[in-house]
């Protein structure tokens, strides 16, 4: 309003400016002095700007001040919602969140006058309750006194006429604390009429009821008829005959019809409820898309965000048994509650599924197409293999929880944010990582080699990034992390596709050299598996303290290695034996001279 009053008070002085004749400003220009033209000339030049600014301030105007269009219709569905927000700007957007606000915010207002209602009716429930018990111990008073009375006139006596007034008070005091009751019931239940809200929610959940049931509105355009029977209770409390056992008894079944009409009405309003919440569900949903355009565009989300979880979920009255049973079924039974969660579990299944059995196609495709790669180890392999399961299983579980409407970013926030701290706390784990990774990449060794690293012996069963497992000879299994291994000397004793077999034997200084070295050219020069190429290496090697040592080298696969030595060494003994050749063992000669030994007695 006020930039229109501007626009025209400027409009008005520009044209009080054209109206200017002139001659008549030349004349007042050559009676002014310079200072006076100068400073009017400077007032002109601020004017105009000022309207240019003006008239681009209300040009913008109508763009910023414009309505939401999202919101226009609240049902639309989410695809369609994502596709009108993407054209729109931050600015844009914020209009459109505080729309779907407003939106959200008078449909969570229904809910709370709902609920409202529902607490209302329990308390008015409890008070008609209430009266029908007053009502039936004041019959039985009443019908005690009735009694006493009888008895008193037909007897007589000064007793059964005590008794009688005592009966005839009690009767009195149940009555007047039945009509306290009731008073107290219809306060009650006039306040909740004089309630608007509670009275709106009232009526909208009878008419979609009435909706339902196909009925006219007319019916159900106040609480059934029971509701209204508490009220002629209260009325023949007023009259004179309310002390008859027979006009409390007509209160008491008045009251407990009254109690069965506000259930109903209860009933309806929680059912009312549970459409309500599945009609904030939808909102929210939409008004998360928004959001999450907005947060994308560079806009504050967090107020909005947290009244959103505030406003969600499902509060169930636990101490109301009839209404957690209701809130609970309804909710079982809605598209947006039970049976939404329902297809979510499902399809969270199904995805965890497929990605289980893609990751195992996967896994044998790398498998197959690394396979027959001969620069590919077999521990290599078999990590390319695990490791590309795992990343899509993993993918998997990402996608499944997206499923089940869970929020991943800020999960991988967290999980960001506390990576330092995860990482300052393995270290010793990260470097047995970067070990495994050294491990993988110049391969000292591979699945099934026969090693001897970090301090254990044995066959590699297996290996990850973290640590090897080694089966020692004993049939020890033994888990060597990365970095113990790596830091250290890595012995492979199947590295290689041939080994030499490294042997020694000794004859005696007295036996003959040749003969000797003859046998075992023979027998090594016989074995099947000992190779022709590299040739057997036999020599005298030492000449020791007790023995001639010979080495004997043959050369045979890896595989056979402890077979050549273990026949080797029997053959040679064997033969040894059968031609007379010794095999000594560490003697000493010890000498003694008598000639000594008695000196030393003398």
């Amino acid at each position: 309003m006020r930039l229109t009053q501007k626009l025209e008070k400027l409009a008005v002085f520009v044209q009080a400016l054209r109206n200017v004749d002139e001659q008549e400003f030349c004349n007042e220009v050559s009676t002014m002095n310079m200072y006076r033209f100068f400073l009017m000339t400077v007032l002109v030049f601020t004017c105009v700007i000022r309207s240019e600014a003006l008239v681009a301030v209300a040009e913008e105007a109508p763009s910023m001040a414009g309505t939401a269009v999202s919101a226009m219709e609240p049902g639309i569905p989410l695809d369609q919602l994502e596709l009108m927000l993407k054209p729109l700007t931050k600015t844009e957007l914020v209009i459109e969140v505080d729309a779907w606000l407003q939106i959200l915010k008078a449909k969570v207002k229904q809910i709370s006058d709902a609920e409202i209602a529902v607490k209302k009716k329990n308390d008015q429930i409890a008070k008609a309750e209430e009266v029908a018990a007053a009502a039936r111990e004041a019959g039985k008073a009443a019908e005690e006194a009735r009694k006493a009375r009888e008895t008193a006139s037909r007897e007589g006596g000064l007793d059964t006429a005590k008794k009688a007034a005592e009966a005839a008070k009690v009767a009195e005091e149940k009555v007047a604390e039945v009509k306290k009751v009731a008073e107290e019931a219809g306060k009650a239940e006039k306040q909740t009429e004089a309630d608007k809200a509670i009275r709106a929610a009232t009526e909208d959940a009878l008419k979609k009821a009435a909706e339902k049931a196909e009925e006219t509105d007319s019916a159900h355009r106040v609480p059934a008829p029971e509701a209204n029977k508490l009220n002629a209770g209260a009325k023949v409390l007023k009259s004179k005959d309310a002390k008859e056992p027979d006009k409390l008894q007509e209160v008491a079944e008045a009251a407990k019809a009254a109690a069965g009409g506000e259930a109903e009405v209860k009933i309806k309003l929680l059912k009312n409820i549970t459409e309500l919440r599945n009609e904030r569900t939808a909102l929210i949903d939409r008004m998360n898309v928004v959001l999450n355009e907005l947060e994308k565009k560079g806009g504050e989300v967090e107020d909005y965000s947290k009244y959103v979880t505030a406003v969600s979920g499902i509060k169930i009255d636990v101490t109301d048994s009839a209404a957690a049973w209701t809130s609970i079924v309804g909710w079982l039974n809605s598209e947006e509650g039970g049976l939404r969660w329902v297809w979510n579990i499902a399809k969270f299944l199904l995805i965890i599924a497929a990605f289980y059995i893609l990751s195992l196609i996967i896994g044998k495709a790398v498998e197959k197409m690394i396979g027959t790669s001969r620069r590919v180890s077999a521990l290599l392999r078999d990590f390319l293999y695990k490791a590309v399961r795992r990343t899509v299983i993993i993918l998997g579980v990402i996608m499944a929880l997206a499923a089940l409407e869970i929020n991943i970013g800020p999960v991988m926030a967290v999980i960001g944010a506390a990576g330092f701290v995860i990482a300052f706390a393995l270290q010793g784990t990260l470097s047995n990582f970067a070990s495994g990774i050294m491990i993988l990449m110049y391969r000292p060794f591979d699945v099934g080699d026969i090693v001897d690293a970090g301090g254990v012996t044995g066959r590699v069963q297996s290996t990850n990034l973290v640590s090897t497992h080694i089966r020692t000879f004993d049939n020890k299994s033994m888990i060597v992390p990365n970095n113990e291994i790596w830091g250290g000397v890595i012995t492979n004793s199947t590295g290689a596709r041939k080994r030499r077999v490294d042997m020694v034997f000794g004859i005696g200084y007295g036996d003959d050299i040749a003969k000797a070295q003859g046998i075992l050219e023979k027998i090594t020069n016989d074995h099947k598996l000992v190779l022709k190429d590299p040739e057997p290496v036999i020599k005298v090697h030492e000449l020791a303290d007790s023995s001639v040592n010979f080495i004997c080298r043959p050369w045979v696969k890896t595989a056979d290695y402890w077979t050549v030595y273990w026949d080797v060494t029997r053959s040679v003994k064997e033969e040894f034996d059968r031609q007379g050749v010794s095999i000594p063992f560490p003697q000493r000669d010890v000498h003694l001279y008598r000639e000594a030994l008695e000196n030393a007695e003398r």
